[in-house]
């Protein structure tokens, strides 16, 4: 894993590393406070201000600089079209004839007249006719919308049936070309720290505010702007610039917000025969995942087909697309607090917690470990004009450095095919990133595959909650080939805090694992309170479940009539019990009450607690008769992963042990008990 500081990293001063970015790329960088600055009086992309910022300050000469911005001010002031001065920009062009705007232009076919006929946002004119050469030439007009310089003309002739406006010219705010061999020469000059602190600047970033950790986190934001399908989940507290680089930095790239979106809109128009956003633009990212709803049916099946493979089918058609999926929202709760009691997966709408959709993401980019954006987390130095930073990711995505893994390291053996292509995808993306002149040493290597098997773990952490025991490779390691070492890789937030703690309980507390009413595993703590009494009994904690509180009847009927067998000292008729239940992983009631119910109430009785770290599996009928375990595989797993280090079997389980992982089977000090009463006895540590 990368970590905190880096004690061996060298680093220039602000100074030095503006002056090698604006020696070796001269008339490609821009000061990023003159972007705030002006960002401050005009609501447009930051890829549009810096288009024209670096067609006007893209030098260190501060005379030149000077007039540069008052160059972009006027620009701004005279053709940026602001939309509460909508009509009097209309007026202008009416009284001149002509006019030069910037706005959104986002164009529609109207089949009913067979032209093309464009909407602009900020004016708020729609049904103006786009000539279909523009149309051909710049597909993405069709496809969200693209920012551009137009040339407007104004002509009005009496029962016309469309806009009286008239597009005469029409240039996308973006690089005219990109020399990728002059950028690699660039590139040269910086070590990687240096390139590491230059890519974030870029973005808008100050990077000396950042540890190192928290950098690569940043720089995974961009990974799928360079790699080709890739699909990415960012998930964390509001405020920490998720989904700022999808919409601001990269006009390469699209953002939904979350709300409903269609199949026609994403992936393919069955009536126009015309490819969605995917076939449009490089990234497709979804914000607000919580509120991501698709009305069609098959709309997420064919999201899961498409992020396995890139491609899909509709109708007769097999379609391919390279736009890489990212998927940003929130989390509410405290992430320990997700980690112990549910998933981190789970801000995700019910109708895609799915192991198989979830299966395909890449990497989890772990949000809540960065820091909430404040003003100096934002960089005043100079950056690349990011319309160049954006051409030089695009130009990236031609290339594959997938391969660079197998010259040093060979994965470990819990990687299946997904995770193999997950990390390896990362990797590229990161190398693509760090080292676009492809002159890596083996450190780098290691660098990058370290992240990326975090990265992927993190998703595959998730999928053992949810999916079970299918998923229970999660151990993931590297080998060096030159050694033969190897190095396992861990997730930081799957480690201490456990649901069981390692000290002793009170005595009537216990822990079980059920099945719960959703159908899922869970782990459930029983806690029971012993007052003098008549033998009445009194239940919480189970809500209006009648199958589980007849579990717990079960149970108490049973010590009612066997806790004699246990101490003749136990007098049932003589206490009332108060009988509370908490379930651990918000997985609903479980049935599986009976034998815990005799357990707790004995031990409270007997004012013995259990074993400490020790989780009671098994259940039993009204008579006696011990129940085998069901899922006992996926059961233990849960076990151990709520922090539980002794397990109680019923002896009827003994036949499903060779089910059980060998590696998981040794973490627990594992007890067998023949019946009810041996439970107790095991339970308690008597021998």
């Amino acid at each position: 894993m990368i970590p905190l500081e880096d004690p061996n990293a060298t680093s220039l001063s602000t100074r030095d590393l503006d002056s090698l970015l604006n020696q070796h790329f001269a008339g490609r960088v821009v000061r990023k406070d003159l972007t705030k600055l002006v960002k401050e009086g005009a609501n447009v992309p930051v890829y549009v201000l810096e288009y024209l910022l670096g067609s006007h300050c893209a030098t260190n000469d501060e005379q030149v600089i000077q007039d540069g911005m008052k160059t972009v001010k006027r620009i701004l002031a005279e053709n940026y079209v602001r939309p509460d001065e909508a009509e009097k920009v209309k007026s202008t062009i009416r009284e001149k004839g002509s006019l030069k705007i910037i706005d959104k232009v986002t164009v529609t076919l109207n089949e009913k007249r067979d032209v093309y006929e464009a909407l602009l946002s900020n004016l708020g004119t729609k049904e103006i006719e786009v000539s279909s050469l523009f149309v051909k030439k710049f597909e993405k007009l069709l496809a969200g919308g693209i920012w551009c310089i137009i040339t407007l003309h104004y002509f009005y002739e009496e029962g016309q049936r469309s806009s009286p406006f008239v597009i005469e010219d029409l240039k996308p705010i973006q690089m005219p070309n990109m020399d990728m061999e002059a950028f690699f020469t660039g590139r040269r000059a910086f070590t990687e720290d240096e390139w590491l602190d230059v890519l974030l600047r870029s973005t808008g970033m100050e990077p000396t505010n950042f540890d190192k950790r928290v950098k690569w986190h940043l720089l995974a934001r961009m990974v799928p702007l360079v790699e080709n399908n890739y699909n990415l989940c960012e998930l964390g507290p509001r405020g920490t610039g998720k989904s700022h680089i999808y919409k601001e930095i990269s006009p390469n790239s699209i953002l939904i917000s979350g709300g409903q979106t269609t199949v026609a809109n994403l992936f393919y128009n069955m009536s126009s025969r015309r490819v969605g956003l995917v076939g449009m633009w490089d990234v497709v990212a979804f914000d607000e995942v919580a509120g991501i709803s698709f009305k069609d049916k098959d709309g997420v099946q064919i999201m899961k087909d498409y992020m396995a493979s890139g491609s899909f089918a509709r109708g007769k058609d097999s379609v391919n697309a390279y736009a890489s999926m990212v998927f940003v929202g929130n989390i509410n709760q405290p992430v320990d607090t997700m980690v112990k009691t549910s998933h981190l997966l789970a801000p995700f709408p019910e109708t895609m917690i799915d192991t198989a959709f979830f299966d395909r993401f890449h990497s989890y980019v772990p949000g809540w470990e960065i820091p909430k954006m404040r003003p100096e987390f934002f960089t005043n130095q100079y950056g690349m004009i990011v319309d160049y930073l954006a051409e030089f990711m695009r130009e990236m995505r031609k290339r594959t450095y997938a391969d660079a893994i197998n010259k040093y390291f060979k994965l470990g053996r819990d990687l299946n095919q997904r995770d193999t292509i997950a990390v390896k995808r990362t990797v590229s993306g990161l190398l693509k990133l760090l080292y676009p002149h492809e002159e890596y040493d083996k450190d780098a290597v290691r660098s990058c595959l370290e992240y990326a098997l975090e990265v992927r773990r993190r998703v595959k952490e998730q999928l053992k909650k949810i999916g079970g025991m299918e998923f229970y490779d999660v151990h993931f390691s590297y080998i060096d080939v030159e050694t033969n070492e190897e190095k396992f890789i861990s997730v930081p937030e799957e480690g201490g805090g456990s649901l069981i703690s390692d000290g002793p309980m009170n005595p009537g507390v216990l822990h079980i694992v059920g099945t719960g009413n959703a159908g899922l595993l869970g782990l459930y703590r029983v806690e029971t309170q012993v007052t003098p009494g008549n033998g009445g009994l009194k239940l919480s904690g189970l809500g209006s479940n009648g199958a589980a509180k007849e579990g717990v009847k079960v149970g108490f009927d049973y010590f009612r009539a066997n806790a004699s067998r246990v101490s003749a000292s136990i007098k049932p008729g003589e206490h009332d019990y108060h009988f509370h239940v908490v379930e651990l992983h918000n997985s609903g009631p479980t049935t599986a009450m009976t034998l815990a119910t005799f357990v707790a109430l004995c031990s409270a009785m007997l004012g013995k607690p259990i074993q400490t770290q020790m989780v009671i599996l098994g259940s039993m009928s009204l008579g006696g008769n011990l129940v085998p375990v069901e899922n006992l595989a996926q059961s233990m797993q849960v076990a151990f992963d709520a922090g539980g280090k002794r397990i109680l079997l019923p002896m009827a389980s003994v036949a499903d042990i060779p089910t059980i992982p060998g590696e998981l089977f040794a973490k627990f000090q594992t007890s067998f008990y023949a019946d009810p009463v041996d439970a107790v006895f095991k339970a308690l540590g008597v021998q």
